[in-house]
């Protein structure tokens, strides 16, 4: 299956200084890591994390980016300015910018073309909300978010991509899918990926789970055929609590 993959999204949260100390403190927890480990931090922390990464396997990630390479947009950041710094990662997608920041499929399809052309990898981040689980189309909808997303991205640019599957239901909620629940989707998304491109790509592509998992459930929903990882929220700013999951994607 896809490598495991641990990120942590920060949010808004944590100053310059902040970050440094956080790595800091990250970095001895998690440098017999087996899994790819990842910081997702604020536009303002990534000089900082990029320097606090440096001798450790920790990569850094952006929480988003500009379609357009540059332009009248005022306070947006370009893939190719995050490129240019040293960046390697770019969280799109993301439940909270297509919440309150009016991203759509439409607009985090153009993310990701921006993000690949500037040779970033990308955590592509899909899930639905709680009334379309009720409605019974979580399917439906994950199926086509994926499908939009990956419009026009070939077989080798897919290597560039990690999926992570966050119910929207379950972020920052303390609500959390059952182990089955995720690996349901996570399995539907790979068979999505399989539609469009093939059974043996499919099976390379790294797949998370994005939806409140912690220290505490980590270890049963990475256990699971179809999860190969997490986009960890409020775990993550936590040293103890990311490395524990960490060594839980084994």
């Amino acid at each position: 299956m896809g490598k495991y993959v641990i990120a942590g999204n920060w949010k808004m949260n944590k100053t310059p200084a902040e970050t440094t100390a956080l790595i800091e403190e990250i970095k001895p927890l998690v440098k017999d890591a087996t899994c790819d480990v990842i910081v997702g931090v604020p536009f303002v922390d990534l000089a900082a994390a990029l320097e606090a990464v440096k001798g450790s396997k920790i990569g850094v990630a952006a929480q988003n980016c500009h379609w357009e390479k540059s332009g009248a947009y005022t306070g947006e950041i370009s893939a190719e300015m995050l490129k240019a710094m040293g960046v390697g990662y770019v969280i799109l997608g993301h439940s909270e910018r297509r919440t309150y920041f009016g991203d759509t499929d439409v607009t985090v399809q153009k993310r990701v073309r921006a993000a690949l052309d500037a040779g970033l990898t990308v955590i592509l981040c899909v899930g639905e909300y709680l009334e379309q689980r009720e409605q019974g189309i979580t399917g439906e909808v994950v199926a086509m978010q994926t499908k939009i997303a990956l419009g026009g991205v070939s077989k080798e640019e897919l290597s560039r991509i990690i999926i992570a599957y966050e119910p929207v239901w379950a972020i920052g909620t303390g609500r959390t899918a059952t182990a089955e629940q995720a690996n349901e989707v996570c399995a539907l998304i790979r068979k999505t990926i399989t539609g469009l491109y093939s059974c043996q790509t499919a099976k390379k592509v790294t797949i998370q789970y994005g939806g409140s998992m912690n220290a505490a459930n980590a270890a049963e929903l990475l256990a699971q055929s179809d999860v190969d990882g997490g986009l960890i929220g409020g775990a993550s700013l936590k040293a103890p609590d990311f490395a524990t999951i960490v060594a839980a994607a084994k």
